[in-house]
């Protein structure tokens, strides 16, 4: 068992990743992920992530903790409730959400998921 402190300023490697084609509702968007920990079950991973302004269609069977670094980023709900997250905010993403993901202005966060 591996009991290490994990220290997000050690370099990870870049994963670059866009959402399916057919999940695209505006824009190009184009992320780049640092996933620094996932644990031995492959159930919990966090990270950091970066992303270019698009809009796309979600289904989240995980849950997600999100806190915004820079940039904006909108979420609605497919019944229409409505989000916006600015640098310092900090949320929460249910499994079980689906609508959309927006990012307005370039974005990074850090995540943790389960």
């Amino acid at each position: 068992m591996n009991s290490a402190v994990i220290d997000f300023r050690c370099p990870v490697a870049d994963e670059d990743s866009t959402p399916a084609p057919e999940r695209v509702l505006a824009g190009s968007p184009r992320a780049r992920v640092q996933n620094h920990y996932t644990d031995a079950g492959g159930r919990f991973y966090a990270g950091s992530w970066s992303g270019t302004p698009g809009k796309w269609r979600v289904v989240y069977t995980e849950h997600e903790f999100c806190h915004l670094l820079e940039g904006r980023v909108v979420l609605t709900s497919d019944d229409g409730c409505r989000w916006e997250f600015r640098p310092g905010d900090t949320w929460v993403i249910p499994a079980g959400f689906s609508g959309t993901w927006q990012t307005v202005e370039p974005a990074s966060k850090l995540y943790a998921i389960f």
